[in-house]
């Protein structure tokens, strides 16, 4: 139920031009920033990759007719503001920590200065001449420089709607990519990362059952669950029409973990309580025609039948919410999840 249409488009030609976003993997910390010269500073100025040992350098540029920019003779276009030439460099698979600014000529489309994080990853192939790959592999920990990407280049990948509004195809655009590089997650410390994190999720499915038994007992719930194990309260009954398929629906929603945390809403007031506001976002309830849009398996066993008016609460454990895959940031795999629902009206 995460409000799709508020995911910003900046995220889809992001990918494409070669960034993989790291759904999955831990989110770097300021102390991880911090340490990291220091820690690897001796350990990574050679790189390995199967075997064979070597050192990147930047490679031979000449230079071009735009002030302060030199190409590679693979068309990539880019710009050095701070070399640190003793920092340690990516390899094929490593994932790049830092800072990261993009705009799209003049027009800031994306920042996260100020607040480090995974920005990219490395790729073995380039997608296109001039791609921000080459240049990926010729920074260092320290470095900061702008990588300047084609926007037909990447315009070629895209669906016209995943592009930003003032793109103008053929007219001569650029993105900007300026990246403050802080730290480099190595492709062995990433599989590691994926492995416990695998056997954390191992143990979170394993205890699942304990932390809903604990849920329904400290609420005092009463209510026994349906065969598929899904709970449903019903907090006020509406006496309009009945939830039935095919019936045009709108529903109030809000959705928690077991432990209060709301991941989505529908609620502005429950967005605000929460201090989780999206900025941009209408709230609204969600309208749907019942049997027509998808919907998560306990959301779909919960409403049917109900009445318009109806407020209701379901406890849904994670075979009927959002399985072993979670949801965004805050549901991880083998959640159990609670949503209240009010019905407010059935058409």
């Amino acid at each position: 139920m995460t409000d799709l249409k508020n995911k910003l488009f900046i995220l889809a030609f992001v990918l494409i031009a070669s960034i993989f976003e790291c759904h999955g993997q831990r989110p770097v910390t300021v102390e991880r920033v911090k340490k990291a010269t220091s820690q690897k500073a001796d350990s990574r100025k050679t790189n390995s990759n199967i075997g064979e040992s070597y050192h990147r350098v930047i490679p031979k540029t000449y230079k071009s007719s735009i002030n302060k920019y030199k190409k590679t003779k693979n068309g990539l276009i880019y710009r050095f503001i701070n070399i640190n030439p003793d920092g340690n460099q990516p390899s094929v698979g490593d994932i790049l920590v830092g800072e990261l600014l993009l705009r799209l000529e003049n027009d800031t489309l994306f920042t996260d200065v100020g607040n480090p994080e995974r920005i990219f990853q490395v790729a073995e192939n380039c997608m296109f001449k001039g791609d921000i790959q080459e240049g990926l592999l010729m920074m260092h920990t320290g470095d900061k420089a702008v990588f300047k990407i084609s926007a037909d280049s990447i315009g070629i990948f895209m669906q016209e709607n995943q592009m930003p509004p003032m793109y103008k195809k053929g007219a001569g655009q650029f993105f900007y990519y300026e990246i403050n590089l802080m730290d480099i997650v190595t492709k062995d410390e990433l599989a590691q990362e994926q492995a416990d994190f695998i056997e954390e999720m191992n143990q979170h499915k394993d205890e699942e059952p304990l932390r809903l038994a604990r849920y329904i007992a400290d609420h005092h719930i009463t209510t026994q669950p349906t065969a598929s194990g899904l709970y449903i309260i019903v907090n006020k009954r509406g006496y309009g029409s009945k939830v039935t398929e095919g019936k045009k629906v709108r529903v109030n929603y809000t959705g928690r973990l077991l432990d209060g945390t709301l991941f989505d809403t529908s609620r502005e007031s429950d967005a605000k309580k929460a201090g989780k506001v999206q900025p941009g976002r209408t709230y609204e309830p969600l309208v749907y025609v019942v049997g027509e849009q998808p919907m998560i398996k306990g959301w779909d066993e919960g409403i049917m039948g109900q009445t318009a008016g109806s407020d209701i609460t379901l406890i849904m454990p994670s075979e009927l919410a959002y399985g072993g895959r979670g949801a965004g940031k805050d549901i991880l795999p083998y959640s159990t999840v609670v949503f209240n629902l009010t019905i407010e009206s059935v058409e």
